[in-house]
């Protein structure tokens, strides 16, 4: 089969941003994407079965679905569409392609050429010393891993890295055979990105997830959409934010770039989205600096105590904050005694009357919901940003009641519910007890390795065996240098695929690539067709059945390969019927629900249409802190200061891109098309700076330590970004992150908030 071959650059065009999102465009790019990838009739197969009741969940993102008796017959939006039709595809990677190329010759390849040669179809070893993979049969690849395993001085030097593709099933299949191994290493994708909000929520409301549900959002006066870009990220918020409108509420944007979707929506399955001007979704736009959330929400802190001061009584919630609060006194005297409204102004780049305009919206708004993502979380002072926000909703009591509460808005489809199956390097002692009990074992107690922790003990030695199921650690981690020669000091690296990415090209002394069934691939097994299941970003959990044909008869489920791979590194100690679990997913689901808080008659819930909703004592105003009670925290104000000449660079997606992944060289909201090296500046930073629009630079990280960091050849684009800001793609920019930059609590890498100079491409060549 011919690779497919497409230029991983073209001839770069920029036009002006566009000032909406979706509408009929969104439409002809998703079908045109889709029928590149695969048949007409595999294309409606796969897109009409997304996202219903009896379908597959979409593995795009984690925004939840409407009631099954509100779902749309095509309930999916532009990139859904597209991150389905590319796990859908009919290319495929063969033991032929591997022939072909070599390890060293597909590492020079681009993520975006790499994505595109379609799904991988049976299991390939790169063996020690050698330049290319070869095939390998399913018993001796688990062999193999499995003897490398068993060979290691001790449990703690192998680490087991997941990201939110995995469903529940496998997922607490994973944790239970890293725990009955003697491990706690369980690495994932929410270290890299939410962490910061679990930090922050567990500490202040005694539950790391959001509050709130749809019909929270459909019926808020106020809700705020911080540090995120629905239109490209999860573009169905979209249709949740113009039910919010079409109601009476009203949207708050905040966020360094102006992004479409939250301009003006125009909903592509309905007539005023298609050939009408569409809904405008947000009231008021902050033009926010890069890290001055934290200044913001104290700012507007300090303007509720003072018109509480004015009019006691009015403002404040009292009753709320005297039962259910600690913390208020503390938090009150340090706000009203550190703010400056010098200082505030300077952190975020807005004005006191933009403030104080968001000011009166919280005052005529009964219930509020702050919505935020990564724009939030990858900053030094993340947590800090978030407990912020928290004691701005506990001041009026807009936590625990209908229309109001915290909503971390999560990127990966199951990332939420991984962490609820018990994916994470510090579950409690009480899930770990259950755990124990139920499966005659006594689990670890020792806390594992996050995923900045697991690259420092790969560099350091320390870890000795990777072993990633779904996503690409690679490209998904900061200090790319340092993770790619941390990956090349394991004995052996392995990847749980379906798609060929840079990872598989970052290898140890031995590697292995196993290729499993996607998320819309029927799963057979010897108790008959299954079923998984998965957790939204609002604590729905929902079916997901596969209706498509398996990309190869080679392929396992995720499943098979761990139950399979558990049963050679345990054998029967503990006694764990891993055969049994492999035929039969309701076995699974019958221990979960003995092991999981929530999930009590699993099998039978799970049945009905569009499953159940996790309880969250949040929203009967318990809260699981220490003492009992939400609390306020007191956070000391921060601000990013840059030296003279540099400015302060985020990184992002573009639109045409999922996670790590590009679909392709364009960002269409944007303006940008034909290439993804760019870097998007003010003008007036621009002319400061003595550059010039469509030049070429290099983007020169500097940091506290004197080390710098350097990523070649980008264009400049003259773009309204806040004055003293850039942005630039990711994961082209993750070289420009030291490891040791990370949010204080939380280890998330601090990926919005990296300070670089822009060096001249001529300079860089005659230095």
């Amino acid at each position: 089969m011919r690779d497919f071959d497409e230029p991983d650059e073209g001839e770069l065009s920029v036009s002006a941003p566009r000032t909406w999102a979706t509408g009929a465009p969104a439409i002809g790019h998703a079908l045109a994407y889709a029928l590149g990838q695969t048949s007409p009739k595999r294309t409606a197969l796969t897109l009409l079965n997304a996202n219903q009741a009896k379908g597959f969940d979409c593995p795009g993102c984690a925004w939840p679905d409407p009631a099954p008796d509100r779902r749309h017959r095509n309930e999916y939006c532009e990139n859904g569409a597209k991150h389905i039709s590319d796990e859908a595809t009919s290319r495929q990677v063969t033991a032929e392609f591997f022939r072909r190329h070599s390890v060293d010759e597909l590492s020079r390849r681009s993520d975006h050429w790499l994505n595109q040669q379609g799904r991988l179809t049976e299991p390939m070893v790169l063996r020690e010393g050698a330049t290319h993979y070869e095939p390998i049969g399913w018993d001796q690849a688990l062999d193999l891993l499995a003897g490398e395993l068993r060979a290691l001085d001790h449990p703690d030097q192998a680490l087991f890295y997941t990201s939110g593709r995995l469903a529940n099933e496998p997922a607490f299949l994973l944790q239970l055979f890293a725990r009955a191994f003697g491990t706690n290493n369980l690495p994932d994708c929410s270290n890299l990105c939410h962490e910061s909000s679990g930090s922050a929520l567990g500490e202040t409301l005694g539950v790391g997830k959001g509050s709130v549900g749809l019909d929270d959002l459909y019926e808020a006066d106020l809700v705020f959409v911080v540090g995120q870009n629905p239109g490209t990220n999860h573009p169905r918020m979209l249709s949740a934010l113009e039910e919010t409108k079409r109601r009476g509420g009203q949207v708050v944007a905040v966020n360094p770039l102006p992004e479409a979707g939250l301009l003006r929506f125009k909903h592509p399955q309905k007539a005023r989205g298609v050939i009408g001007r569409g809904t405008e979704i947000a009231d008021q736009f902050l033009q926010i600096r890069p890290g001055g959330d934290l200044a913001l929400f104290q700012a507007l802190n300090l303007l509720l105590l003072e018109s509480e001061d004015k009019e006691p009584g009015t403002v404040l919630d009292r009753e709320f904050i005297e039962a259910h609060t600690t913390g208020y006194d503390a938090f009150a005297e340090r706000l009203r005694a550190t703010t400056s409204w010098d200082a505030v102004l300077r952190a975020t780049g807005l004005s006191r009357a933009e403030i104080e305009r968001v000011h009166e919206r919280v005052l005529n708004s009964r219930g509020v919901i702050v919505c935020w993502a990564m724009g939030l979380t990858q900053h030094k002072h993340g947590v800090p940003t978030i407990r912020e926000v928290v004691n701005f909703l506990l001041l009026r009591g807009n936590i625990g009641r209908p229309g109001a509460g915290v909503c971390p808005v999560r990127g990966h489809s199951n990332v939420q519910g991984d962490r609820t199956m018990g994916i994470w390097e510090r579950m409690p002692q009480a899930f770990l007890d259950r755990l124990g009990e139920e499966f005659g074992f006594t689990a670890p107690i020792r806390h594992g390795l996050d995923a900045v922790d697991s690259i420092r003990a790969m560099r350091d030695g320390r870890a000795r065996l990777f072993v990633g199921v779904a996503g690409n650690f690679v490209r998904a981690t900061p200090d790319s240098d340092a993770t790619e020669r941390a990956l090349r000091n394991c004995r052996l690296t392995a990847h749980i695929s379906t798609k060929l990415n840079r990872s598989h090209t970052v290898c140890g002394r031995t590697a292995l690539i196993l290729p499993t069934l996607g998320r819309s691939d029927r799963d057979v097994q010897a108790g008959g067709e299954q079923f998984m299941t998965v957790e939204d970003s609002m604590s729905e959990v929902h079916a997901t059945r596969g209706r498509l044909a398996p990309a190869s008869e080679h392929l396992l489920s995720e499943v098979s390969i761990i139950t399979r791979l558990a049963r050679r590194v345990l054998g029967r100690e503990p006694d764990i019927p891993w055969a049994e679990f492999e035929a039969d997913y309701d076995l699974i689901r019958d221990r979960i629900a003995h092991v999981v808080e929530g999930f009590e008659e699993f099998n039978e819930r799970i049945r009905r249409p569009g499953g159940f909703r996790l309880p969250n004592p949040v929203n009967e105003r318990v809260f699981r802190t220490p003492g009992g009670r939400a609390v306020f925290t007191v956070n000391d104000f921060t601000m990013l200061e840059t030296p003279a000449g540099h400015l302060v660079l985020q990184t992002l997606r573009s639109h045409d891109q999922w996670n790590t992944v590009p679909y392709a060289m364009d960002d269409r909201y944007r303006g940008i098309k034909g290439g993804r090296r760019v870097v998007l500046v003010n003008p007036a930073d621009l002319d400061g700076l003595g550059l010039t629009d469509g030049g070429l630079v290099d983007l020169v990280s500097v940091w506290s330590d004197g080390s710098e960091r350097r990523a070649e050849g980008f264009r400049l684009v003259g773009y309204p970004t806040p004055p003293g800001s850039a942005a630039a793609y990711y994961p082209e920019t993750n070289v420009l992150v030291p490891l040791d930059s990370v949010a204080d609590i939380s280890n998330t890498p601090t990926s919005k908030a990296v300070i670089v100079r822009l060096e001249r491409a001529a300079e860089r060549t005659t230095a």
